[in-house]
């Protein structure tokens, strides 16, 4: 069975920020029944009241639903909902109505005023709000306020209301409906910088890996490019001279035979360097990366001194797991700790932010937890004698635990062995 909120685990940042925004919404559609429903059932005749209460109930609603596809439509998920926006806005303005013929013919005295006076004002504003999600463009949401502030002053007017009383209606109306405006909007554009910041941290790893595609081609055109140019002539020299029937015909195929084994064991050396991982420079990339990216990533131990095969084998690790912690989960800290004990290098790298109940999605269990990456580092690890484990610990976090066993002959090394100190200017 799924732990309680594990739906929530499961979402990603971006997620859990548009579900928080949706239901503030709807949130914000009950809190303006409960506001209104006080000083309504409190001061107002039953019959006036079960009017007010019934048209209030249904204009929250109308604010949910309004606020919800108007959120589906920002986000492209829909069509501009125009219909609901002018069935909405029309409902705001029946509302408003009904509540100041209230105010002018229920008896009740101030109370009854202040009461009807308490919908006409919460009903207003919270429908500007609303309205200004999907109108779109800054000019539109100032007009719509304006029109509402306009529209209730005229209608003050018409009820036969003093110039003044209208006109601070209409302020009143400005006011409350520009700030529940900016409110919505802010919150929208929220939203959208959070979806947009995740679809940076996605570009920059894509962009990393691009990166260093094109530069292993480009070590590998360099490498092959000269060479397989003079292949390619003292090739068409030798057919030249074979056709001529000419001993040297032989020379130069020796040459292009000397030729493409030396081709050969350059893209093998280059192959070898793009394999083989500093561990001390993916120590300090894989820092850069996650602080850049708002996570809190700490790394302790010592990482020089070590033995070549270990260094690369543990620097790949670290690649990796960065990578995963990057691209899967919500982990807002991550330590990587190295530890040299009775002649092994342990190495360890823990992450918050793993969905509840599962070690596959998140962390540094990514694509660790079932997929290439967990296979490669193991075979890359066992060719050395090391061992991996990894999987979730309790509340959400995640640990990889990697041992290597040193080579006897530098056991006497590890006093030289020194502590990694983060340097700001790497990069990974």
């Amino acid at each position: 069975m799924s732990r309680p909120g594990a739906w929530w685990g499961r979402k990603s940042t971006p997620a859990k920020v548009e579900t928080y925004t949706r239901w503030s919404f709807h949130l914000i559609a009950l809190i303006e029944f409960v506001v209104v429903c006080g000083p309504v059932i409190e001061h107002v005749r039953p019959r006036q009241a079960a009017l007010l209460l019934v048209m209030t109930a249904v204009h929250s609603l109308g604010c949910a639903v309004t606020a919800s596809r108007a959120l589906d439509w920002l986000r492209g998920q829909r069509e501009r909902p125009l219909r609901t926006l002018w069935a909405f806005g029309a409902g705001t303005a029946a509302v408003a109505v009904v509540a100041l013929l209230v105010v002018e013919h229920a008896p009740g005295g101030k109370d009854v005023d202040g009461a009807a006076g308490a919908v006409f004002a919460v009903v207003t504003a919270f429908g500007t709000g609303v309205i200004a999600l999907g109108v779109g463009g800054r000019r539109r949401v100032f007009l719509t306020v304006a029109g509402f502030a306009l529209g209730a002053g005229t209608v003050c007017l018409l009820l036969g209301r003093p110039v003044a009383v209208a006109l601070v209606v209409a302020l009143v109306v400005l006011a409350c409906g520009g700030f529940s405006a900016f409110t919505s909007l802010f919150s929208v554009w929220l939203l959208t910088a959070v979806y947009e910041l995740d679809e940076a941290r996605e570009t920059r790893a894509r962009l990393a890996v691009a990166e260093e595609r094109l530069r292993f081609g480009r070590d590998l055109h360099d490498v092959m490019g000269r060479n397989l140019a003079v292949i390619a002539l003292k090739s068409e020299l030798a057919v030249q001279l074979a056709r001529r029937e000419r001993p040297e015909a032989v020379t130069e195929m020796i040459e292009v035979q000397r030729l493409a084994h030396e081709a050969q064991r350059e893209v093998r050396e280059v192959v070898r360097g793009y394999r083989e991982a500093d561990l001390s420079g993916e120590l300090a990339g894989a820092q850069g990366v996650l602080t850049a990216a708002g996570i809190d990533c700490t790394v302790t131990g010592p990482v020089t001194g070590l033995p070549s095969p270990v260094q690369s084998a543990l620097g790949w690790v670290v690649r990796e797991a960065a990578t995963n912690v990057l691209r899967h989960g919500d982990a807002r800290r991550c330590a990587m700790a190295l530890t040299v004990d009775e002649g092994r290098v342990v190495l360890t790298v823990e992450n918050d932010g793993v969905p509840q109940g599962g070690g596959s999605g998140g962390g540094s269990g990514g694509a660790l937890g079932g997929g290439s990456g967990l296979v490669g580092l193991r075979e890359r690890l066992a060719e050395i004698g090391g061992t991996l484990r990894a999987g979730p610990l309790d509340e959400g976090s995640f640990l990889l635990t990697v041992e290597v066993p040193l080579p006897s002959h530098s056991g006497e090394a590890h006093p030289a062995l020194h502590t990694f100190s983060p340097v700001s200017e790497a990069t990974p």
